[in-house]
């Protein structure tokens, strides 16, 4: 599946997808950098930003050794910066190490309990381990301090079509995701699909009645 196109305003790019079973085009669980449409810049100190450039450039170019190093670096400065423990997450997350990445989601939320993007990543974590209504409160937590942020609105459609079979929900929050990005020609199938679905389960239940 072609990633959504999300504009960010950092050169951190889309990162851990996880592909899912269940029909011939599925969802894909997305957890991208701190800087989302719908989310409050957390701007970096002036001394610290050559520093914090560098790491992500290196997350970029898919050094995650030296990105990680960069980041921890970084936070022994900066311990108070979330967007640096959400990175290591991500990249944690991306070298299949879940213990690590939630230790650094966690140091994130520490700092913000209220950073959006990190509250997408512990969902992420929480679904990728099956607990699936604590990813569905991180989600829902993400936008509920920040209504305007597509990505958690694209995972809670994806939780709530695949896991919890909540198809009118998953609509919604489908819906809300293209309200707020520019295109995604692939979602726009699913926000199809799911409307003949939801109609036909209605006109189901009507008759049943």
């Amino acid at each position: 599946m072609k990633s959504s196109p999300l504009s960010t305003r950092l050169a951190l790019l889309a990162v851990a997808g996880l592909a899912l079973g269940g029909c011939a085009s599925a969802p894909q669980t997305v957890v991208q950098s701190e800087q989302e449409p719908g989310v409050e810049a957390r701007t970096v100190p002036p001394a610290a930003q050559p520093m914090y450039e560098q790491a992500v450039a290196s997350r970029a170019a898919g050094d995650m050794i030296d990105a990680e190093l960069r980041f921890k670096e970084f936070l022994l400065s900066y311990p108070d910066f979330p967007g640096a423990h959400l990175n290591l997450s991500i990249i944690h997350t991306a070298n299949d190490n879940a213990e690590l990445a939630r230790e650094a989601v966690d140091a994130a939320l520490a700092v913000d309990p209220e950073f959006a993007p990190a509250l997408n990543q512990s969902g992420v974590l929480f679904r990728k381990s099956g607990n699936f209504s604590e990813a569905e409160a991180a989600y829902l937590k993400a936008v509920t301090v920040s209504p305007d942020y597509a990505l958690a609105h694209y995972n809670l459609g994806v939780l709530y079509e695949l896991y919890f079979q909540r198809l009118d929900a998953a609509l919604q929050h489908f819906q809300r995701y293209r309200e707020l990005v520019s295109e995604d020609e692939q979602v726009d199938r699913w926000i199809a699909d799911l409307t003949r679905r939801v109609a036909r389960n209605q006109q189901t239940a009507n008759v049943t009645e």
